[in-house]
């Protein structure tokens, strides 16, 4: 019996000893997706954690993701394997920034993705997600100005779908994705002209690459959520598909469709802080009920609001 299993087998006891659920995001390593509940986006793990019935929520992704769970699951207890698992996109804006901003377009809706801190959701209207952020916008009255946060490459696409000039986006950016850039992508489709595109829409290729796409030079590619991707993937007709995000995401496209070959724009786009999700570190969790992620009520009550609005 190899060290794996027996890896996976102290995994399955201590999680039922602790009634916990493992939900884990698109872009952890390979042993803690296949382990895991639940893999997918940060929607669908925000949604999973207000479903899941189980006392305890082990959440293998990022410090943002864990503190939404706690926001919507203030009764239960919320753990992450590592808490210095952060998130360059969540660091980009504070909640002190996000009100001085505010307080310079009085009236304005505040649209956060949900990449950012429990502080700078409570003071926003509502929260969106890559796959929603457009529709969220085109919720919100046409007249009104729309402070969109934190992503830029994120809320340039918004800006074009929904062709809002009163759309005010704020210029963070996600380190991993801002570093899959034009050149590497027109490289890879010039070496494969019949290979599909899938972009996130975090991407630094994102805006160059929409252009090109919506101008027919690049027809074959498209704009999804890693939710996207895995449902596109199930319908490609293609032998090979690009794909511009952040690795750990073609482990589940490989799963969904393993007779097409997955090739990344740019393989080192790898988020550090997502691998900090060891194997050791989920045992470790779950042994020892480390670490407990906390939230302030009064954050968690006004940033409940907009997670909320968001899942609805």
């Amino acid at each position: 019996m190899s060290s794996h299993a027996d890896w996976a087998e102290r995994i399955q006891r201590l999680k039922a000893e602790r009634d916990a659920v493992i939900l884990a995001h698109n872009y952890q390593v390979p042993e803690i997706q296949d382990i895991a509940d639940h893999v997918g986006d940060s929607l669908a793990l925000a949604r999973l954690a207000a479903a899941s019935d189980a006392t305890t929520i082990v959440l293998a992704g990022v410090y943002f993701m864990a503190e939404t769970a706690k926001i919507l699951n203030p009764e239960r207890t919320v753990l992450i394997p590592d808490s210095e698992a952060g998130c360059s996109l969540a660091d980009s804006i504070t909640a002190d920034q996000l009100r001085a901003w505010k307080a310079e377009h009085p009236g304005a809706a505040v649209v956060a993705y949900v990449n950012t801190t429990a502080e700078v959701k409570a003071e926003t209207d509502v929260c969106c997600t890559s796959a929603n952020a457009a529709d969220v916008v085109n919720s919100i009255p046409a007249d009104k100005e729309v402070l969109f946060l934190p992503d830029q490459f994120l809320g340039a696409h918004v800006r074009r779908v929904t062709g809002r000039d009163n759309l005010h986006v704020w210029m963070g950016e996600c380190h991993v994705h801002a570093g899959i850039s034009p050149a590497d992508l027109q490289r890879k489709a010039e070496a494969d002209p019949e290979a599909e595109l899938y972009i996130h829409p975090e991407c630094g290729c994102g805006t160059a690459a929409l252009w090109q796409a919506g101008s027919g030079e690049l027809p074959r590619a498209k704009v999804l959520s890693t939710s996207g991707m895995l449902q596109a993937a199930r319908e490609t007709r293609s032998q090979t598909v690009l794909v511009a995000t952040e690795t750990g995401m073609l482990h589940q496209l490989r799963k969904a469709r393993p007779e097409v070959t997955w090739e990344a724009v740019n393989p080192h786009a790898v988020c550090r802080y997502m691998k900090m999700i060891t194997p050791a570190a989920l045992e470790r969790c779950l042994r020892d009920g480390v670490t407990e992620v906390q939230v302030d009520p009064g954050v968690a009550g006004r940033a409940r609001r907009a997670v909320e609005a968001m899942i609805a």
